[in-house]
């Protein structure tokens, strides 16, 4: 869905490096400046408080959308996806729980950008499961751990460690890798072939953003706190598996962990996926209590 936001037209035919430039002379929002329009907003349905909510916003779109450049789409569809989820956010966002939009608004611009993405590939006619989810978004993060940069099909040991460390059958890498295989495009990539000019030229702001410092600092810790309290209810053994396998930059393999617990692979991946359960269900329970 490439249409023209706001004004400004982010379709591929449109000037992107014009749009990137605009989006930057709108203002950050103070926090209590925000507060207000997003209480006018909640109880009056102000489309002027909307309007300027999402256009303070449109800088952190964009740059969260880049980072979804390397999917073979157009940037300017996955920043008029993403400025849909901004949209959604500001209908949900309740500014009396006391923290910013930005932080509540970053699930919901990934979230919309990862759907279509789903779309676009034509994963969902498949029937997506969480696992394929998994397996796409993170498959290029831990090829570049690898360094498997080569063109073409994956090294078998770098199939077997993929498959092993995200927990899915090595055919599905096998499938996934070669449906994505295209060209990325670089951040630092000219904006025109005349140009000195980069794509994250117009993503940088000359001044320190104070919003999105703290925007993110917030985010991380209430996503720690929520996990603290959801892994209270694990068991000393899921508790360190769960760590090992889920929240570690390098995970154990299935192997280390069952030679360590002396129990099979096959054992250690249920206690795995009973703990990743738990924690996802409380962390759920605890956001929905968060917005009702």
């Amino acid at each position: 869905m490439a249409t023209s936001t706001f004004g400004l037209d982010t379709t591929p035919e449109g000037n992107l490096s014009r749009y990137l430039q605009e989006i930057r002379k709108f203002p950050m929002l103070e926090a209590e400046e925000e507060r207000l329009l997003a209480v006018k907003w909640r109880d009056e349905k102000d489309d002027d408080a909307s309007a300027r909510m999402v256009n303070s916003h449109l800088r952190l779109v964009a740059k969260i959308a880049m980072g979804y450049r390397g999917y073979g789409l157009p940037v300017g569809e996955l920043i008029s996806e993403g400025n849909v989820g901004m949209m959604q956010a500001i209908n949900r966002f309740d500014p009396e729980r006391g923290f910013r939009l930005s932080t509540y608004a970053m699930w919901w611009i990934r979230a919309s950008i990862q759907e279509y993405i789903l779309h676009s590939w034509s994963l969902v006619k498949m029937g997506t499961t969480a696992a394929q989810k998994k397996l796409f978004f993170n498959l290029r993060k831990v090829k570049a751990r690898l360094q498997a940069f080569e063109a073409g099909d994956l090294r078998p040991e770098h199939v077997t460690h993929i498959a092993d460390q995200l927990n899915v059958p090595e055919s599905e890498v096998i499938s996934m890798n070669q449906r994505m295989a295209g060209s990325d495009h670089s951040l630092n990539a000219p904006l025109r072939d005349e140009s000195d000019g980069e794509w994250m030229d117009w993503l940088t702001d000359d001044s320190d953003n104070q919003e999105e410092i703290y925007a993110a600092s917030e985010e991380l810790d209430q996503h720690r706190g929520m996990l603290s309290a959801a892994m209270t209810g694990l068991s000393d053994r899921e508790e360190h598996i769960f760590t090992e396998r889920r929240l570690k930059d390098s995970p154990m393999t299935l192997e280390d962990l069952s030679q360590h617990y002396n129990i099979s692979r096959e054992r250690i991946r249920q206690i795995e996926v009973r703990a990743f359960e738990k924690v996802q269900k409380s962390v759920k329970n605890a956001v929905i209590s968060q917005h009702i």
